[in-house]
């Protein structure tokens, strides 16, 4: 497993601004994103000091070849999961292990909006990620939910692994979905269970099923890290960007308004000094 000083999940103007500020003071990092910065689609930009009358493509690639010219490589990748391990962090990235000192929070306001029963039932049946937890449920049903771009790759992959595979979709049934797949047009209401997942709840039916995997491009940030303290939508954090959890940090849109750009870049480059702060204490005790 790889180790670095700082993993940092988001790269939007909050999340390079982290990831800029942490290099500077000599520290190894890895930024993973999935999804493309609302910034790019903003049609012009006029409130960031000293860009006028650009462009939020323009801007962000600035942003991104800034980040790249001071060593910064921006990984494709959804970080499913986060757990604290002593003073450091094991990070899930679709599977892959990674490890860091601290963990930097950037993946812009979260949209979701979860399921009834869905944190009841999480790690009993409810998954994010099918290459992380598929191997449970070898033999039994799963059901995948078409969140993404590509759920139906991962629905694909469980039944190659001898999964019963069950995939609800909202959008046409997926050309290169395998013929053994059992394909429902609708969505999910409702995960039903006790100690585990037992059926979930459509729009016209209830399925019977051992798993559940909800293939979002996002996750709400509670889902990530156990403990995460939350004010509504937003994560709470101090004046150093840090949340409830030590070492864990949140920066950007999803702390809370205003959802200005010059204000994620400042809570980056907070979070990556006091983060980067930490570390060298630890070092020098």
């Amino acid at each position: 497993m790889e180790t670095v000083d700082i993993i940092i999940v988001g790269a939007g103007p909050a999340g390079l601004s982290a990831a800029i500020n942490a290099v500077v003071r000599g520290k190894t990092v890895r930024v993973f994103s999935n999804k493309e910065s609302l910034l790019a689609k903003a049609e012009r930009v006029d409130n960031h000091l000293g860009f006028y009358n650009i462009t939020g493509k323009e801007l962000m690639d600035k942003f991104r070849e800034h980040a790249k010219n001071m060593g910064v490589k921006i990984e494709e990748g959804k970080v499913v999961n986060i757990l604290p391990l002593g003073s450091s962090f094991m990070v899930n990235i679709n599977g892959e292990i990674a490890g860091a000192k601290k963990v930097i929070l950037a993946m812009g306001v979260s949209k979701v909006k979860e399921l009834p029963g869905e944190s009841k039932l999480l790690g009993k049946g409810v998954s994010y990620c099918a290459t992380c937890d598929g191997m449970l449920y070898r033999g039994k049903k799963a059901l995948v939910w078409d969140q993404s771009q590509d759920a139906w790759e991962e629905a694909n992959y469980l039944s190659d692994i001898g999964v019963n595979v069950t995939f609800v979709s909202k959008k046409a049934k997926p050309e290169k979905l395998k013929d053994n797949i059992i394909y429902v047009n609708d969505a999910l209401t409702e995960i039903l269970g006790g100690d585990s997942v037992e059926s979930v709840k459509t729009g016209r039916e209830e399925i019977q099923t051992d798993a559940v995997f909800i293939l979002r491009d996002g996750l709400a940030p509670a889902a990530l890290i156990e403990g995460l303290k939350m004010d509504g939508n937003f994560i709470s954090v101090d004046r150093n960007m840090e949340t409830s959890i030590p070492g864990v940090y949140a920066v950007g849109d999803i702390t809370g308004r205003p959802l200005q750009l010059s204000k994620a870049v400042s809570e980056g480059l907070i979070a990556a000094q006091h983060a980067a702060l930490q570390i060298d204490k630890i070092k020098e005790s």
